[in-house]
């Protein structure tokens, strides 16, 4: 379980994933809204306050309770080099006991997809969740016409499951997701994608 006095910190070749702090907010926000378009189309709907300090500062607040509790490890991701907030990965739903599991959702800005960043986030935060939490399975899930998302998964190690009805509301409708899955000690062999 992770404690309310640990601090996370995660680093890799070129990134420094850690929580959210107050003084995120302007840059937050700036790239969220450059972003939106982006964005929306695989999110749920945005609330009226997204993009509010207010609304903000109550996520600071859940991601600093989600990891004193061990319930989620909510993550900005910064590139080192010049500390710019690129996007943001989450563990969420952590469940101990017999599941030893949890599962991950991610973003990114417009302006840095499709260079890397994500795989090196998802890569570390799966490392992570497998040595330091000890967690046996990591999942995640997204829209089926979401190609970049699934083909990302896949080359961080997850595998097709397989498809869960009107999984989650997105942009306003209940959406189908593909699921995948990556396990700490898979044995599985190459998965056929639906």
């Amino acid at each position: 379980m992770l404690r309310a006095r640990k601090k996370v910190r995660l680093e890799t070749e070129r990134l420094t994933l850690r929580p959210p702090i107050h003084s995120d907010f302007r840059a937050w926000s700036a790239l969220r809204h450059e972003s939106s378009e982006f964005l929306q189309p695989w999110e749920p709907t945005w609330a009226s306050d997204h993009l509010t300090r207010k609304s903000f500062t109550n996520r600071v607040y859940w991601a600093q309770r989600s990891i004193s509790n061990g319930t989620a490890l909510p993550l900005f991701i910064i590139r080192r080099s010049d500390d710019v907030l690129l996007g943001a990965i989450t563990l969420d739903h952590i469940r101990r006991g017999p599941a030893q599991a949890g599962t991950t959702g991610y973003w990114i800005g417009e302006p840095f997809a499709r260079e890397g960043y994500m795989r090196e986030a998802i890569e570390a935060v799966v490392h992570y969740a497998f040595t330091t939490l000890d967690l046996s399975r990591i999942e995640a899930g997204c829209l089926k016409e979401n190609a970049p998302s699934r083909a990302l998964l896949e080359k961080c190690g997850f595998k097709y499951e397989g498809v869960a009805q009107a999984y989650l509301q997105i942009n306003g409708r209940w959406r189908n997701h593909v699921l995948y899955a990556n396990l700490r000690h898979d044995r599985r062999g190459k998965t056929d994608v639906g």
